[in-house]
């Protein structure tokens, strides 16, 4: 049988009728019905055989199951009882052990407590003992082995705590403590009498007995060396309050550096003569030094809010500056003595105040009245930048080639100055005030200095040397501020560097300079407007041919290239340069344009010698930013595309005029294509400059109207028309300023 038969025939939803048209799939095929039929009985009978077989497998099977559960059952219930066994013979074996070792544990409890009782009674021995020879060396002032034996007993003590309900301990415990309370009134007694003068001994004869005492304070815990250095420090600082509290001239603001004095003079003498009483752990020197400057603080406190805004700024920054000098003083002597390399004493400026010893603890007392100094810094700055303001640009003892007004130079050091003053003084809140001094009076700077000689009216345009001095000096200023502005980042806390902005400024600074520019442009116009008078007094409808270019044209050069170069010698940065010729040739496209509106009317030719001109200018143009470069420099590809868009509207305009006007189809066909547009008012315009009469503009003006007709009936045939095109705007900007009783002018007026 076939592999695809077979398939056909195991399927779950077999057919038969699929597998007879399979086997006879024609009437030909039909003779093979008997030895098909044959086959399919002969594979049912094996079939039937193959599922009897299977069937006598299974039942044996099955019964060959149950006798294998039956015995697996038989082996289970053996070893359940298997286990039971073995587990009542555990619990008797284990009852045998207990009761065979019940009294080894008796006897091993009281040989634990025994021994227990043993060690408590040889402490309680060695205590007493020790406690009895501890009253002997009290009495004998033998520090060293007090302390050694206070230590000890102070240890057993601690074995005993448990034991305080028995009387005889607690009196022995009682006893201990009336003992550590008179050898530390001994200890302070023995101090009192060696630094009074008191006695037989001085401080130097008595320093062993004093320095062994020390080794018993410690043993006293914290508190007994807490007390004994506040009683020294007032003891030592008993005469510094005595003379600058009890005498205002002694304790001023402008005797602080006599404050600092006395204590170096205090601090020599303990170098020499206390020091080694002390040890070193306890650091008493630096103790000293804080008491000192915690009185010295409080002091300066009370002196500054009795003067309040009154004091003097100058004794007061005086006044603090010695006190930062000093604190770094302290902060030397405490690296020096401590266990830091000796090589980080040098670095104290520069280390995190979280790390100093003493950090601002006296000069922080000056901070909330450093705004003194900020409001005088601010009467200083005013009347700063009323001197600049009636300074004139250049300076006649300065060198004429100097770049930027010497007034900004002078207040950027001032500023760089203050700074540094200031730094060091604080770097926090006045720092930011400082911060903003800076930027309001650079902003008045900016506005009454140098804004202020920047004049666009035409009857007082600014020089190009003085607008050339003003863009360079807001470029230095604008520089100058971001290097401000990091530097005062650096110096300041880092939670206030976020409030130190100077965007602002340097937004106001690039408005001076695009000023400028736009100054030094108008004067470059106004130069040109002597060359240009000669335009507006030629006749250009009345011009019999076109010639070479006009007598106006060599001069207007003249003017804008000299203007330039001027320009280009004066300015520092190229960008700038680049930037003024791109305004210049802006502005002069849209001047020149107003210049054409003036000349009008203008004929055929008239229009054709403009273009002329137009181009002759425009080489001049394209001239403008390598004027100064070496010979063979290229002009910039972008520039030279900005200048044939802007002179391409003087041309489109120009062309459109050169039109004959007799033709009116032709016009109107020649003005959609350079125009573009369907404003009848704009194609008015161009035919008030070819000097036609209102009366004769009507036919003109009708083809026009004809054109839009046809084109807005067939757009796809044409190239697309915008309602109104902004090309001859520029036009309409003159009407205002021409002649009123002019004909034209009431035309131009008509449509915008």
């Amino acid at each position: 049988m076939t592999t695809g038969l077979q398939d056909i025939l195991d399927a779950p939803n077999y057919d038969p009728c699929d597998t007879l048209n399979l086997i006879f799939t024609s009437h030909e095929s039909l003779p093979k019905l008997l030895e098909t039929y044959t086959l399919v009985s002969r594979y049912e009978r094996g079939l039937d055989q193959e599922i009897e077989q299977r069937t006598r497998e299974l039942r044996d099977a099955e019964a060959n199951s149950a006798d294998k559960l039956a015995a697996v059952q038989d082996d289970l219930g053996q070893l359940i009882a298997s286990v039971n066994g073995v587990r009542e013979q555990a619990a008797k074996a284990e009852d045998l052990v207990a009761g065979m070792t019940v009294d080894i544990k008796r006897l091993d409890g009281a040989k634990r407590n025994l021994t227990i009782s043993m060690t408590t009674l040889k402490r309680l021995q060695m205590l007493t003992t020790a406690y009895e020879q501890l009253k002997v060396l009290s009495k004998a002032r033998q520090y060293t082995e007090t302390a050694h034996l206070l230590s000890a007993v102070l240890h057993l003590m601690n074995h005993f705590k448990t034991f305080r309900s028995i009387e005889q301990i607690a009196t022995l415990s009682r006893s201990i403590s009336d003992l550590q309370r008179e050898l530390l009134e001994q200890v302070c007694q023995d101090f009192e009498n060696a630094f009074s003068g008191r006695g037989s001994d001085s401080v130097t004869e008595r320093m062993t007995t004093l320095n062994e005492s020390c080794l018993m304070v410690d043993v006293f815990g914290d508190a007994a060396r807490l007390r004994l250095l506040t009683w020294y420090c007032n003891t030592q600082l008993r005469e510094y309050r005595t003379i600058f509290r009890g005498n205002d001239e002694a304790g001023s603001l402008d005797n602080i550096s006599r404050r600092f004095s006395w204590l170096k003079r205090a601090l020599k003498q303990y170098d020499e003569d206390h020091a080694k009483i002390f040890p070193n752990a306890w650091k008493v020197g630096e103790v000293l030094c804080r008491t000192f400057c915690e009185d010295t603080r409080d002091d300066v406190n009370t002196i500054l809010s009795r003067a309040g805004k009154s004091v003097n700024v100058k004794l007061l920054l005086t006044a603090l500056q010695e006190t930062l000098e000093f604190e770094q003083f302290l902060e030397k002597r405490a690296l020096a003595t401590s266990s830091e390399p000796r090589s980080s004493i040098d670095t104290i400026a520069s280390r995190d105040e979280r790390s100093l010893v003493f950090g601002h603890i006296i000069s922080g007392a000056f901070q909330p009245y450093l705004s003194v100094y900020i409001e005088s810094k601010e009467h200083s700055l005013a009347d700063m930048i009323q001197v600049y303001r009636n300074q004139p640009i250049a300076l006649p003892d300065h060198d004429d080639q100097q770049a930027v007004l010497q007034s900004s130079a002078d207040l950027f050091n001032y500023y760089r100055q203050t700074l540094a003053q200031c730094a060091k003084l604080s770097d926090g809140a006045p720092l930011l005030d400082l911060s903003r001094l800076f930027s309001k009076w650079l902003r008045a700077y900016g506005d009454q200095v140098l804004m202020q000689r920047l004049s666009e009216r035409s009857e007082s345009v600014t020089r190009i040397e003085d607008a050339c001095m003003i863009l360079n000096t807001a470029d230095y200023c604008h520089t100058t501020v971001s290097q401000l502005e990091e530097k005062i980042h650096s110096k300041i806390q880092e939670d206030l560097r976020e409030q130190v902005n100077f965007e602002s400024l340097r937004e106001a600074f690039i408005g001076i300079i695009s000023t400028a520019i736009r100054v030094l442009v108008k004067k470059v116009e106004l130069e040109s407007d002597m060359a240009l008078k000669e335009m507006h007094r030629t006749d250009w409808d009345s011009l019999a041919s076109v010639g070479d270019q006009s007598s106006y044209v060599h001069p207007l050069s003249e003017v804008l290239k000299s203007c330039t170069k001027k320009v280009f010698a004066k300015i520092i940065k190229e960008r700038y340069a680049r930037t003024y010729c791109d305004n210049l040739v802006h502005s002069f496209v849209q001047k020149f344009i107003d210049d054409i509106v003036r000349c009008r009317p203008i004929s055929e030719i008239g229009a054709e010698q403009l273009l002329l001109d137009t181009y002759a200018i425009k080489n001049c143009l394209l001239e403008l930013p390598t004027l100064l470069s070496e010979e063979g420099t290229q002009t910039p590809a972008n520039y030279v595309k900005f200048v044939n868009k802007g002179i391409a509207k003087i041309e489109t305009i120009l062309k459109v005029i050169l039109t004959s006007a007799s033709t009116p189809e032709a016009l109107a066909q020649n003005y959609f294509f350079l125009i573009g547009d369907m404003s009848i008012g704009n194609f008015a315009k161009i035919l008030d400059l070819k000097g036609l009469r209102k009366a004769d503009q009507g036919p003109l003006l009708e083809s026009k109207l004809n054109k839009i007709e046809r084109k807005s009936a067939q757009p796809w045939q044409h190239r697309p028309l915008i309602q109104k095109r902004g090309l001859i705007k520029e036009l309409y900007r003159l009407t205002k300023t021409l002649t009123t009783g002019d004909v034209t002018c009431s035309t131009f007026s008509a449509e915008q």
